[in-house]
C-alpha cells in the first residue's frame, strides 16, 4: 500500500504541466536550468521553485552546473507516462470494456494490452457494423467459429459469399435470432438447414455479445442495450485467443442444432 507521503509526491508531480515537463526533459538529458527555461516555456523563477522540489524528494541532483535525473526519478518518471498510457488506453477501450462487463462477459484484463479497436462514433455510427461485415467477408477458404446476438441482411450476405468462396461456418445464435432469421431471412436460415459447410446451433439462453475464431484471429464484438454493433475487438493474442475458444465451447456445449429446434417449432405450430 502507497504511503501518504508518495501519495502527496504524485499528487505533487500531477498537479503541475510544468514539473512534467521538466522532469520529461531530464529524462532525456541533463540540462541547467536556462535551457529547461526555454524548454518547457516557463519562467526561470518557475524552474528554480520546481528544480528545488525535484531535489528535495531526491528525484535529480545538481553536478557541475547541470540537473541530472537520479534513477529514482527516471522510476517516477517511468511510472507517470506509463500511467498516462494506461489511461488514455482506459479512454479508448473503456466503452468496449464497460459492454462486455454489463454483458457479463468476464473479458480478462490483459487482453486490452495489444489488438485493435474499431468503434461506432457519432460521426461515424456504423464503424463497428461494417467492420464486422468487412470481417465476415475475409473468411473465404477458413474455417470458422462465430457467436452473434443479431442476424442482419449484411451479415447473411457476406456469410453467404464466404461460403460460395469455400469457408467452413459454425455458428450459434440464441432464439430471438433464430425467430427473426425465420421471419424475415427465409432463404438464408434454409441454407443454413441444407449447407454441408454450415453448422447452426441455438442457444436457450440470451447472447448478449459477438465472437469471431478464424485462422489465428480472435475477435469479439461489444453491442449495446439496444444490440447494435458498438466496438469491434480484433487480437491474436494467446490470452484473447483462450478466451475466445473458451467461451465458445461454454455456450456449444448448452447449444441445441438448429435443425432440432426447427423441427420443434414446426411441430408446435402444427
Amino acid at each position: 500500500m502507497a504511503s501518504d507521503s508518495g501519495h502527496d509526491d504524485a499528487q505533487y508531480l500531477a498537479g503541475s504541466t510544468v514539473r512534467i515537463a521538466i522532469l520529461r526533459a531530464l529524462d532525456r538529458k541533463p540540462r541547467r536550468p536556462a535551457a529547461l527555461t526555454d524548454a518547457v516555456d516557463a519562467t526561470r523563477t518557475t524552474v528554480q521553485r520546481i528544480l528545488a522540489g525535484f531535489r528535495e524528494r531526491r528525484w535529480v541532483v545538481k553536478r557541475d552546473g547541470a540537473y541530472h535525473v537520479t534513477p529514482t526519478g527516471e522510476r517516477v518518471h517511468g511510472a507517470y507516462e506509463d500511467l498516462l498510457s494506461e489511461i488514455d488506453r482506459a479512454d479508448r477501450y473503456g466503452r468496449f470494456a464497460a459492454d462486455l462487463e454489463r454483458a457479463g462477459a468476464d473479458f480478462p484484463a490483459a487482453g486490452l494490452e495489444t489488438g485493435d479497436l474499431t468503434a461506432a462514433t457519432d460521426r461515424d455510427p456504423l464503424a463497428a457494423l461494417d467492420r464486422v461485415v468487412e470481417l465476415i467477408r475475409t473468411w473465404r477458404g477458413s474455417d470458422v467459429r462465430a457467436v452473434s446476438p443479431i442476424v442482419t441482411s449484411q451479415y447473411n450476405e457476406a456469410a453467404g459469399a464466404a461460403l460460395d468462396a469455400g469457408a467452413e461456418i459454425e455458428l450459434i445464435i440464441d432464439r430471438e435470432v433464430l425467430e427473426t432469421s425465420l421471419a424475415e431471412f427465409g432463404p438464408a436460415t434454409d441454407r443454413a438447414l441444407s449447407d454441408g459447410n454450415t453448422t447452426v446451433s441455438v442457444s436457450s439462453d440470451p447472447i448478449e455479445y459477438g465472437l469471431f475464431r478464424y485462422d489465428d484471429v480472435a475477435c469479439v464484438v461489444a453491442y449495446d442495450e439496444h444490440n447494435n454493433p458498438r466496438c469491434v475487438f480484433e487480437s491474436t493474442d494467446e490470452t484473447v485467443v483462450q478466451w475466445v475458444d473458451e467461451r465458445f465451447e461454454t455456450l456449444t456445449e448448452q447449444a441445441v442444432p438448429l435443425s432440432a429446434v426447427v423441427q420443434e417449432s414446426s411441430a408446435t405450430r402444427e
